[in-house]
Formats: C-alpha cells, sequence, structure tokens
C-alpha cells in the first residue's frame, strides 16, 4: 500500500521510488499507488489531494509539485522492475466535473494504460464509478486492464457488490468495517462474512478487502477474499 507501506516506513516515505523498491526487494509481486492529476494535466502519486502546505494538486504543476517530492506516474513506472505488477488507485478531482473530456484524469489514465498494459500487469481501481465507466468503454484499447470499484468505509456489501456485478466489472474492493468483523454484536443489515464473498464470487467478481488487522486477515482469508 503506497509502495512499503502508509506514511514512513523503515525510513522510505509512502508513495517514492525508495518506498516501492523496498517492497519489491521484500519479494512483494504487486504494489499500490495513488494517481491524481496536475495542472498541466500530468499524472502524479499522491494519495492526499493536496501539498505538504495545503494547496490542492490540480492547481499545481507537475514541475511545482515535484519541488514537494511528488512524483510523476511516469517516473514510477520507470523505475519498477517489468515483473512488478501495479494496483492503481485512480483519485478523481473536482474539476473532473467540468474540465474538457480530454483533460480529465480518466482520460488521461486511459492514454497511459494504453503504453503500460503490454509490459506489466496492471489493476485500476477507484471511488469513483463514472471514472471505472470511461475506462470501460475503452476496452477496445485498453482490455487487459481489470477494473475494480472501491466503496466507502462502512459501505454495505449489498450495494457495493451489486453495483459492481452490474457495472461489468472485475473487483470490488471493499472497506473491512463492511464486513462488520469488529462489532460486539452482528448489525440486522449484514450478512455473513462467508455469504458476502460468495456471492460476489457468484456474480463474477473478485474481492479485495481493505485496511484489515491481522485478525481480520485471517478470517478474510479463511473466507475466500482474494486480496488484502
Amino acid at each position: 500500500h503506497r509502495g512499503f507501506g502508509s506514511g514512513e516506513s523503515r525510513g522510505c516515505r509512502e508513495n517514492t521510488i525508495d518506498s516501492y523498491l523496498a517492497a519489491v526487494s521484500h519479494g512483494l509481486s504487486w504494489i499500490e499507488l495513488d494517481v491524481q492529476r496536475s495542472r498541466d494535466d500530468q499524472l502524479v502519486i499522491r494519495h492526499d489531494p493536496v501539498t505538504p502546505d495545503g494547496d490542492f494538486l490540480v492547481t499545481r504543476t507537475a514541475e511545482q509539485l515535484a519541488s514537494y517530492g511528488i512524483l510523476r506516474f511516469e517516473e514510477v513506472m520507470a523505475a519498477l522492475p517489468t515483473g512488478v505488477a501495479v494496483n492503481i488507485d485512480a483519485k478523481t478531482v473536482i474539476e473532473d466535473a467540468t474540465d474538457p473530456t480530454h483533460r480529465r484524469t480518466a482520460a488521461l489514465l486511459a492514454e497511459a494504460l494504453r503504453k503500460h498494459q503490454e509490459r506489466r500487469r496492471v489493476f485500476v481501481s477507484s471511488f469513483d464509478p463514472a471514472l471505472l465507466m470511461t475506462l470501460q468503454d475503452r476496452k477496445d484499447t485498453i482490455a487487459r486492464v481489470p477494473l475494480g470499484l472501491i466503496t466507502w468505509l462502512n459501505f454495505p456489501s449489498r450495494h457495493g457488490i451489486a453495483a459492481a456485478a452490474n457495472m461489468g466489472l472485475d473487483v470490488i474492493c471493499m472497506h473491512t468495517g463492511t464486513f462488520g468483523l469488529r462489532l460486539e454484536r452482528p448489525r440486522p443489515t449484514d450478512h455473513a462474512v462467508e455469504r458476502v464473498i460468495d456471492m460476489a464470487h457468484r456474480a463474477g467478481l473478485e474481492v479485495l478487502a481493505w485496511v484489515p488487522n491481522p485478525a481480520d486477515a485471517v478470517r478474510l482469508g479463511r473466507a475466500g477474499a482474494d486480496a488484502l
């Protein structure tokens, strides 16, 4: 997640080349990175929508963002060994609602995927279903890239799985709270963990559960989750 872990882990700051390569050196075959767009229509890597000074990334050029250590997407992809697979967490911005279509995050990412889908395994996930639908509409040129819907904190599985399946996506990425694993008593509206994952699989979806603790990870793995 963000390379060798979020924040700073063993001297490696998240979403940096050092962090990604540290993950690779420890045997990880997949890494996750966060993609957003800059003012000059470059894809850059950062989890938060703002710089350390509080300016929105989309109001600054990629060169200006580089002064904060914020990398361009292309820099990261060039630095990674081709055998390492990449989960791109695509984060849209409010300007995607009004800017010309060719400048929006989805269009910029689609162009980048055309280049990189032949070089390594790539998976795109996003909280924004419109971005995923835009990429899906371009399956003629990015047909090899699986797509996953990320649902928000504790978002009901009955809505998330139905949405991802009916959108024709490949993966549903659910917050661990969705499964209700840490509750003292079950919520009356929750399905059992095993049923949630089974229904997703029956709908043709893989299941990614995010931010599990070690105990959650064991339970989810035993229940058939495909990724944590």
